[in-house]
């Protein structure tokens, strides 16, 4: 059986939820607790869904927001699925129509040269 997991990243909506509608509003904020990051990065992280988190900008948003990363980061399953085996019919590919345009099998014979 897969499961396949995913995650809804909410920072957006805390950063609206706290007064913050800019995503600069929160540059000085990062760099006051350690995490220095440019504008550019910062807006990446806020609209979009990062694919790999830093411990430390984690922890800092979490102090900024006064909450717990459970509050940031929702996962939830997207689907499950179980692999099956094919059977002899489904395994087996379809006859094909011999064609009269194809090619003849080389064969390979030995000469006598001595």
């Amino acid at each position: 059986m897969t499961t396949t997991v995913a995650y809804h990243w909410h920072l957006r909506t805390l950063m609206s939820e706290h007064g913050m509608h800019n995503t600069t509003d929160l540059v000085p904020l990062l760099a006051d607790r350690g995490v220095v990051m440019t504008s550019t990065q910062v807006y990446r992280i806020v609209t979009g869904e990062p694919e790999r988190l830093n411990m430390r900008l984690l922890s800092a948003l979490c102090d900024i927001f006064a909450c717990t990363p459970n509050d940031l980061i929702e996962p939830y399953v997207v689907a499950t699925s179980t692999r099956r085996r094919k059977t002899a019919a489904e395994a087996a590919p379809a006859p094909r129509a011999a064609s009269k345009n194809r090619p003849r099998r080389a064969t390979v014979t030995a000469t006598d040269e001595s």
